[in-house]
């Protein structure tokens, strides 16, 4: 009785700490709104079709979040070996001064957003976001590949770039 309880018990943990990793994004998240550079408001499904066929690097991120500012060190030298992919910064900046005031300091490559919905909105909700940076790479049939990646640095990120 003892083993099993134990083996219960082991069980049950395993399967509360672990995440589902989707496939794709849901119904709720693709109807979350963000905010252009231009001040547009964008469907994050609007911005997925805009990149149809191409895969996509998604960096979740801030310009208040060290973490997220060195991740941005790697996401250059990723860039740089994989020109052909397309690059999408989410924001949760505290505001859009801020978001734009980083992106004008830290020149990034690629297409940004504002996430005004923010931690707990409809993406950050299917996110689980608990945690920044958090990178996803979606490929070219809009499958996510890679859901969960907290440094830009995790092995997944690069192996699903160079899967044609």
């Amino acid at each position: 009785m003892k083993k099993f309880l134990i083996i219960f018990l082991v069980s049950l943990t395993i399967a509360s700490c672990s995440k589902e990793n989707p496939e794709q994004f849901s119904k709720e998240a693709l109807e979350d709104v963000f905010i252009s550079v231009d001040e547009e408001n964008v469907p994050f499904k609007n911005i997925l079709e805009k990149h149809k066929g191409k895969k996509i690097v998604i960096n979740v991120w801030a310009s208040w979040c060290p973490d997220c500012l060195e991740g941005l060190l790697e996401i250059r030298k990723i860039q740089e070996e994989n020109t052909d992919v397309v690059y999408v910064f989410l924001s949760l900046d505290r505001n859009q001064n801020d978001w734009k005031a980083a992106l004008q300091r830290l020149k990034l490559k690629g297409d940004h957003y504002f996430m005004q919905s923010g931690w707990e909105g409809k993406m950050g909700e299917f996110l689980g976001l608990n945690w920044i940076p958090r990178y996803l790479v979606i490929d070219e049939t809009g499958k996510i590949m890679v859901f969960n990646a907290t440094k830009a640095t995790d092995k997944l990120i690069r192996q699903s770039l160079e899967i044609m």
